[in-house]
């Protein structure tokens, strides 16, 4: 079925809530695990049903902010969510609590049960008025953003659009395009500068009256972390300050010679080349024909996938007016049907992303397959291993996509390690924030402005509006919508550089292993997954000193 023709209708959050009722009747009568399970399966039905119509609404949301129709079932759901995730965390307790829970915790994934325990503790009826207002400014704000226009050479350009300016070969051309962001996130200040304090303020009320002492603490439990704290995400960002920062600053420092500048500034930071950074040589239509080849020829599960996604019309990449700015990969579940946003720009990200959304749309028909509904593909930090792993992959197919492959290869792998820095500012900047949940505007920037000092001091924001003065941050549109997710690309980015190396030495070994570990998706833990892989472990002192020093040694085969 076309992904257009997917019929949706608004789900009665009363079935959900009867469902559950249902379930914890049976629950409470049940004289066998058996019993246990059997209604929890009726339950698990009507969850895979309201997970599929609320990602269609907003799947159609994002497609056209403009809608009015589907701008009012967002507020639907902004309104129902909090009865969801009431029905989640007692359906979890009583998963909890039974007294068949040694036999159920056999029967099921042990996974399982450590996301059950996190469900119970990210959520209670308590805050449900709370949890509706932060549903309905995400909705705002992701509104907001899809519409808000940047003046470019006279005309008003999606940002995504003007972004894409950023890697143009002309210097000026990138200067013109960073002070029209600049400008734009200027006049547009107040009302994001608002809405940032909103949202830390009411989730910091919700932390507090969950009994945490600041959202930090509910953040990390939202998202689900199973294997690792706080402190190990502290440790990751203080391996990244002092194995990646130095080789990256190297790297920036050599990019710098090539151009013929002085030092990098902001708004050439995404060249690599003097040349500029390689562009398609097909336009859209080209590049999905090209794409098709390169999966036939990589794998044959693979390939045939990527057919039936487009027959599917499981894609949607022009970049228009109203359209939400930034890329994703959904999934409809009770459809079993991935699909992809996107917004191509004319430039290598185009690839990226047909590359990189495509690794997500891959796991989640591994998990329809034969996963499970509700362990999904894992955790952010594995579902990013899936996606920016198949980047990697990709790479040997880059002539397919551009006149200067070799090109390609060597700016994919220089932004993927130079990026690594900006995700733990990212990280850093809401650890420093929901901390401090009363900054001022003003403060958080000079905050920000101080984390682009110590992790990426090689790069000169001096001049560009706004953006000087330490608000960069409010076009990342993460930050606000879902915190602490940002850490997440930098564990993958880890683990995906990871599978290049050992691509290098075997290319069909590492892709063997790498559909193994997309396979399991979220049935093991990121621990687990990485171990059995062979790979390095992203927390480990050491892992990221050496896999620097192997990446400086690769690049330094290239030729652009």
């Amino acid at each position: 079925m076309k992904v257009s023709q997917i019929p949706y209708e608004r789900y009665d959050i009363d079935r959900l809530k009867a469902a559950f009722d249902a379930f914890s009747a049976a629950a409470k009568n049940a004289k066998s695990a058996d019993d246990v399970l059997q209604a929890r399966e009726s339950l698990l039905q009507e969850f895979i049903a309201f997970s599929t119509a609320s990602a269609l609404a907003n799947c159609r949301f994002t497609l056209n902010t403009k809608d009015e129709f589907y701008m009012c079932e967002m507020d639907y759901y902004a309104e129902v969510g909090p009865l969801a995730s009431e029905v989640s965390a007692g359906y979890s307790r009583i998963m909890l609590e039974s007294p068949f829970r040694k036999e159920l915790e056999k029967r099921l994934n042990p996974q399982l049960y450590k996301t059950f325990e996190n469900t119970v503790k990210s959520y209670d009826p308590v805050v449900e008025n709370e949890c509706k207002t932060e549903n309905n400014l995400v909705n705002e704000y992701s509104k907001f953003m899809s519409e808000m226009n940047v003046k470019f050479r006279g005309e008003n350009l999606p940002l995504s659009v003007v972004r894409g300016y950023l890697a143009d070969t002309d210097r000026e051309t990138r200067k013109e395009a960073a002070f029209a962001i600049g400008n734009a996130l200027s006049e547009n200040s107040a009302f994001l500068d608002g809405m940032y304090d909103k949202l830390v303020k009411i989730r910091t009320e919700i932390a507090k009256k969950l009994g945490y002492s600041s959202f930090t603490e509910l953040g990390y439990i939202r998202m689900n972390r199973i294997d690792y704290d706080r402190d190990m995400i502290a440790r990751f960002r203080r391996n990244v300050l002092e194995s990646i920062v130095p080789v990256v600053c190297e790297l920036k420092e050599q990019t710098a010679r090539d151009l013929g500048i002085d030092r990098i500034h902001f708004y050439d930071d995404a060249v690599y080349v003097k040349t500029g950074n390689p562009k398609p040589k097909d336009g859209k239509d080209g590049i999905f024909a090209n794409a098709v080849k390169m999966y036939d020829d990589m794998d044959e599960e693979i390939g045939a996938f990527m057919r039936e996604m487009l027959e599917n019309e499981a894609f949607d990449v022009d970049a228009r007016d109203g359209k939400w700015g930034g890329g994703y990969c959904t999934g409809f579940d009770l459809y079993k049907q991935p699909f992809i946003l996107a917004n191509f720009n004319n430039t290598a990200d185009d690839i990226d992303t047909i590359t990189h959304e495509f690794g997500h749309a891959f796991a989640a028909k591994k998990c329809y397959d034969g996963g499970d509904f509700e362990l999904s593909v894992g955790g952010m930090e594995t579902a990013e291993c899936h996606s920016m792993s198949m980047e990697f992959f990709c790479e040997k197919y880059m002539n397919l996509f551009f006149d200067n492959p070799e090109g390609y290869k060597k700016v994919h792998l220089m932004s993927s390690l130079s990026y690594i820095p900006y995700e733990v500012i990212v990280d850093e900047f809401q650890h420093i924030v929901y901390d401090n949940p009363d900054m001022t505007p003003a403060e958080r920037n000079a905050a920000y402005k101080r984390l682009e000092e110590k992790y990426r001091p090689y790069l000169d924001l001096e001049g560009i509006p706004h953006i000087e003065d330490g608000a960069r941050w409010q076009y990342q549109m993460h930050i606000l919508e879902t915190p602490f997710y940002y850490i997440d690309y930098a564990l993958a980015q880890t683990v995906a550089l990871g599978f290049f190396v050992a691509m290098t030495e075997n290319y069909d070994d590492a892709l063997k292993k790498y559909i193994r570990f997309v396979s399991a998706g979220g049935t093991k833990s990121f621990g687990t997954l990485i171990e059995e892989a062979n790979l390095p472990d992203p927390f480990s002192d050491g892992t990221l000193a050496s896999l620097a020093q192997k990446i400086k040694a690769i690049l330094a085969t290239y030729k652009a």
